[in-house]
């Protein structure tokens, strides 16, 4: 069976690179490889290494492509997969500096408002990194990826009120290290 792959959906588009369709693999990755560097930067603070756990992502979806059976979306899938190397990745990766965080455009125009903002950028950068691993995944899923409960307990292999305690765990331990929450 022939596959459009610019109307494809991603499920049918997967289950053509399990038929071997390199085609429909390679609109995968157009539709998802921003997505897959944003959140792995998200997680590890550091371009080159989101660049390499987002290549690593694709490559083992690709080589798992004659295994997927789409039980779920294939973007909780492809999350998944995302999410667990990013939190391989940090357990071993050794703590960056907060110096190394990129600047945030400035959003207002005063210059004091605008080095307060990036102080609680830093601040909240570096409670973010010192939460668990698992606390942290919910919090980028839910917070910068606009994930629902259901779809990050699908994505971390939990149920949805384990996800609930998860985040209500990572915001009591952000409000108590960063003062203005």
């Amino acid at each position: 069976m022939k596959v459009d792959v610019k109307e494809a959906p991603d499920e049918q588009l997967m289950q053509a690179v399990g038929r071997g369709n390199l085609e429909a693999f390679n609109e995968l990755v157009s539709r998802y490889q921003q997505l897959a560097w944003k959140t792995a930067y998200r997680f590890l603070d550091d371009a080159m290494e989101a660049e390499d756990v987002a290549q690593e992502c694709f490559l083992r979806i690709l080589e798992a492509a004659s295994r997927y059976r789409p039980t779920a979306t294939f973007r909780a899938y492809f999350h998944r997969i995302l999410v667990h190397l990013c939190i391989d990745s940090a357990r071993r990766k050794h703590p960056v500096s907060i110096d190394a965080i990129p600047e945030m455009p400035a959003s207002s125009s005063s210059p004091a408002q605008s080095l307060i903002e990036k102080e609680r950028s830093a601040q909240v950068r570096k409670a973010l990194d010192a939460l668990p691993p698992n606390q942290k995944a919910a919090m980028i899923l839910k917070h910068y990826e606009g994930l629902s409960y259901d779809e990050i307990a699908r994505i971390l292999g939990v149920t949805p009120k384990a996800v609930e305690r998860l985040l209500s765990r990572a915001r009591t331990s952000l409000q108590a290290s960063v003062s203005y929450l």
